[in-house]
């Protein structure tokens, strides 16, 4: 095992959140008509896509093979459940290709939709193009915010940190002229997690920047930091890890951005009908924790959800986060 690079940032503290912070951002979001509008604007197009998505999915009347399946898998998961009937298993075939599926195309939903509405463009490009390592874009000033954009915190390996700081380096110019724009500021995002969470495969782009550049065109090392500063010719320019809510307020300005696309995805995909009762057993351990209510907080009215539909916000919310308390 490859022994662990000492520039790293020797600690990554905990992201904790509270459910009181988050309440009381969802009160301030309610009462932000700006933010309402971005909002609806959110749960539309949200709602469109996972419309469309569903409809594509192999539900009903498809073949076997179109689920791809192990078959190892299949008989150790009966075993696990104690099925002893085909019919008993069938059930749970389509629901494991619908998360596969669903999580393929989850991540590249969400900026599709989101990007626009906090002012970003979504850049589509083919593999080994010069925007191929970017998902989006934003000219601010003089300055051009870049950004490819992964779904969790734990997708890259070395080949790929190494092939985003070639991109950076090679690209980076041509991004600039395209754009009009002087200096580049590139964001390697990622939609949910926390830095504790990261396999530190992100920060490694950093370290391969700093150490493919000339030393004279690295302006701020990464050691020990999550960004560095570097010249692309003449042209300043920055990369910066930005993970779950540091990218959520990096791409709206506002600590809030992330409550707005939270609310937004669940009015598009949680009906307001019902919720478990107040003594629910979850199977999994903690859940019951997570949904709970705040103890001695009173009731929060909002117009943006429903009662019923707060702790699919606390469920939400705890993907990024490493604690979450009352």
């Amino acid at each position: 095992m490859a022994s662990r690079n000492p520039n790293l940032p020797r600690s990554v503290p905990p992201t904790v959140f509270t459910k009181r912070q988050i309440l009381a951002d969802l009160v301030a979001v309610d009462r932000d008509p700006v933010a309402n509008r971005r909002i609806l604007a959110l749960e539309n197009g949200f709602r469109a896509r996972v419309t469309a998505h569903v409809a594509s999915l192999p539900i009903a009347n498809a073949r076997f093979e179109s689920f791809s399946t192990s078959p190892f898998v299949l008989l150790i998961y009966s075993s696990l459940r104690r099925f002893t009937k085909l019919s008993e298993l069938e059930g749970h075939i389509p629901a494991a290709k619908l998360f596969s599926s669903i999580e393929t195309s989850a991540g590249r939903m969400v900026e599709d939709v989101v990007l626009p509405v906090y002012g970003w463009q979504a850049v589509p490009s083919g593999m080994h193009s010069a925007n191929s390592a970017l998902d989006g874009k934003c000219l601010v000033g003089a300055t051009l915010r870049a950004a490819t954009l992964k779904s969790g915190p734990r997708c890259l390996n070395d080949e790929m940190s190494e092939n985003f700081a070639d991109n950076v380096i090679q690209y980076g110019p041509t991004w600039l002229i395209e754009n009009a724009a002087t200096s580049l500021d590139f964001t390697y995002g990622v939609l949910y997690g926390t830095r504790a969470q990261s396999n530190k495969k992100d920060w490694h782009i950093l370290r391969n920047i700093a150490e493919k550049l000339p030393a004279h065109q690295v302006t701020q090392l990464p050691w020990q930091r999550w960004d560095c500063g570097f010249n692309l010719g003449v042209r300043p320019a920055t990369a910066t890890i930005r993970v779950g809510k540091d990218w959520w307020t990096y791409l709206g300005g506002s600590d809030l951005c992330l409550t707005e696309v939270c609310v937004a995805m669940i009015r598009a995909c949680v009906s307001p009908e019902g919720a478990d009762p107040a003594n629910q057993r979850y199977t999994i351990g903690d859940l019951g924790q997570i949904a709970a209510w705040p103890r001695e907080s009173g009731v929060v009215n909002v117009l943006c959800l429903q009662a019923s539909q707060l702790p699919w916000l606390f469920l939400l919310m705890r993907h990024f986060c490493d604690v979450l308390n009352d």
